[in-house]
């Protein structure tokens, strides 16, 4: 008996060392497929990061009430009553319109003395009232709605700048158009005072201001977007337009039309650029201060 459970004993020990190397193994597929799953933690940890990736809505522009507000009345103000005189002007004599001298006119103008067109006057008020609404469609654009009375504000600060620097000098400055040398016209006929708001031209004024805003604006919010370019191409193309349709209608001699189309353009590109929010850190500026003895002063670059 001594020897069977001797046996039975040698078998159990033997079978219980077996099973523990059976079991070692399977410990260290445990640990291996713990070390598997780290990069499973490694993704969860990473579903925080998957919330930065939402649509975040990004301050395009800034507001300042304190200078904003008073400007944009004051330019409204003044262009509210300059639109009531400039239209009301001193009508001419009948004598003064006939002792008009296209000699008398800068040379760089001279050529487009005589030139009227009413037909071409009517399509360029078409122009004019037209371009007024544009801007408005911008708020098709989802981002650019969220910032309707932002944008909306800047859009009438550009329009009464325009308009304020507009009266302000046909208020005070004096010029015939061109169509009032148009003999073929009947003196008496020429005699308007509207006849003498040649400087500058209001129509491509406002229009380039209302255009080039719209193109401004959009390109603020889409700068990514290749559309912007087409914007760009209609506000230049509809300002174009104007401007011949007012130079060959004799409303306005070419330096007329080219003091309208800068002031208009810089009014609504600059209104929206002064409110742009920029980012301070700029790669290609660098400004610092320079030291070199008894010298001093600030270096400043920029890498173009």
């Amino acid at each position: 008996m001594k020897k069977p459970l001797l046996i039975i004993l040698l078998l159990n020990f033997s079978l219980g060392s077996w099973g523990q190397s059976v079991v070692m193994p399977s410990d260290s597929l445990i640990k291996d497929t713990t070390s598997v799953t780290v990069p499973v933690d490694t993704t969860v940890s990473l579903i925080p990061d998957s919330t930065v990736t939402k649509p975040v809505k990004t301050k395009i522009y800034t507001f300042n009430p304190w200078a904003d507000i008073p400007i944009t009345l004051a330019a409204a103000g003044w262009s509210a009553f300059g639109f009531t005189k400039i239209y009301s002007k001193t009508p001419s004599t009948v004598a003064e319109i006939e002792a008009l001298d296209e000699n008398d006119i800068p040379k760089i103008d001279r050529w487009a003395a005589g030139m009227s067109d009413k037909n071409a006057a009517a399509t360029s008020d078409l122009f004019f009232y037209g371009s007024i609404p544009i801007p408005f469609a911008l708020f098709l654009d989802k981002n650019i709605r969220k910032d309707v009375l932002k944008v909306s504000f800047m859009y009438l600060e550009a329009m009464s700048i325009t308009g304020m620097f507009y009266t302000g000098s046909v208020y005070f400055v004096d010029r015939y158009r061109p169509e009032t040398y148009d003999t073929s016209i009947p003196a008496e006929n020429r005699t308007s005072g509207n006849y003498k708001d040649a400087f500058f031209a209001g129509h491509p004024a406002l229009v380039a201001t209302s255009l080039f805003f719209t193109a401004k604006v959009y390109s603020d919010y889409n700068p990514e977007s290749a559309f912007k370019y087409v914007v760009y191409g209609v506000a230049i193309a509809g300002t174009g337009t104007t401007v011949y349709l007012r130079h060959i209608a004799g409303k306005h001699f070419p330096t007329d039309l080219f003091t309208g189309v800068t002031l208009g353009t810089l009014s609504g590109i600059l209104v929206p650029q002064f409110h742009k929010i920029c980012d301070k850190k700029n790669p290609n500026m660098s400004l610092v201060p320079y030291f070199n003895g008894a010298t001093k002063g600030i270096y400043f670059a920029y890498r173009f």
